[in-house]
């Protein structure tokens, strides 16, 4: 095999089909735990690769906390053994209610939700069941979060309440420089008031969950912080763009040409419903055809213009590495697991399906 993605039983496999690559794996999760300085620090995020394997490799290294944006999510990590859960979305009407079921079912498991907002203060209180929060701070994605300024009164609305305050929570995935000390700036600008905000409300102990996968390492430099990246475990080419992270590509997307509808061109079986697609740009980079433009992407074909065209067969096998693998992976029911170069097996993505009751 010349590179790391090749399989030597391609023919056992039917495509498109996503792919994983345990030894990559477990190389970023000792990357992640090297930057944190200990798995302690880490509160990972598992809407990446929702697969219960992957959790088990972290749990067995040490990780006991993760955060997670789904109710399938937080189901999964439950039952893969985590021991502490954060669901980082905000619960609104019956969702709150599957939450306490779930918690009721694992009550040796701490589970908290986020909030931002009063009305999410009266909406957990008229449960009976006291429930643990995060306050989510705005640090600039204007997303989801209350501004830094104003989280004091919303923390003494929770100290009146029945809930019960666990700690902060600050996402700043909207950061994207190239150069890390002005990413590092950027994030730090975004914690402005922090220090203040801990003093008026006497909560300097409490958890602080920071960053994502782009400026976790940034707040790693300061100690009090716990950090939750999520895309480090399989990495993707649009992150392989920030060359100060280490992390290296652990997840391949496998197709196979399946037309030549005419000269320069290359019909591939990797749709939308394989790739995600959401990005302005190319959703996928061939590094076996690098000068790939795609022409056309439809539900199951994609079309690509190649200088190299002519040197392709109906039949043969391309890899690809997503832009985006988050939401790739959530369109597969199954991951290929590549040993040795060889397909060795599958793990589920078992929370790729939504809880509906």
């Amino acid at each position: 095999m010349n590179q790391w993605y090749d399989i030597s039983n391609a023919d056992d496999l039917l495509s498109p089909a996503l792919l994983f690559y345990p030894d990559r794996i477990d190389a970023n999760i000792d990357r992640m735990i090297n930057i944190a300085g200990s798995a302690e620090r880490l509160r990972p995020h598992s809407k990446t690769y929702k697969c219960r394997d992957i959790i088990e490799m972290q749990i067995a290294k040490g990780i006991r906390k993760f955060k997670c944006a789904t109710l399938a999510e937080a189901q999964l990590l439950a039952e893969s053994g985590a021991a502490e859960i954060l669901l980082a979305y905000p619960l609104v009407g019956p969702t709150q209610d599957r939450l306490i079921a779930l918690i009721n079912q694992y009550p040796h498991i701490e589970f908290a939700v986020l909030i931002d907002h009063p009305e999410h203060v009266a909406q957990w209180s008229k449960h009976e069941v006291s429930i643990s929060v995060f306050i989510d701070l705005d640090v600039g994605m204007h997303r989801t979060g209350i501004g830094i300024e104003a989280a004091a009164e919303l923390f003494q609305r929770v100290q009146q309440s029945d809930l019960s305050f666990q700690g902060w929570h600050a996402y700043d995935g909207h950061l994207r420089q190239s150069d890390v000390e002005e990413r590092a700036k950027a994030a730090q600008a975004g914690m402005t008031g922090l220090d203040t905000l801990l003093e008026q409300t006497q909560t300097q102990s409490a958890e602080i969950v920071c960053g994502g996968s782009i400026t976790f390492p940034i707040h790693a430099r300061f100690p009090e912080r716990h950090l939750s990246p999520g895309t480090t475990l399989l990495w993707d080419y649009g992150y392989s763009q920030f060359t100060d992270l280490p992390f290296e590509i652990a997840a391949c997307l496998f197709t196979r040409v399946i037309s030549r509808p005419s000269q320069g061109l290359l019909c591939l079986d990797l749709g939308h419903k394989a790739v995600a697609s959401e990005t302005k740009g190319s959703p996928i980079y061939f590094p076996q055809i690098e000068d790939a433009k795609i022409t056309t992407h439809s539900e199951e074909h994609m079309v690509i213009r190649t200088a190299q065209a002519e040197q392709w067969s109906i039949g043969d096998v391309l890899y690809g590495w997503p832009w985006h693998i988050c939401p790739t992976v959530a369109l597969h029911q199954q991951a290929g697991i590549v040993t040795d170069h060889r397909l060795s097996s599958f793990w589920e993505i078992a929370a790729r399906h939504r809880i509906y009751q």
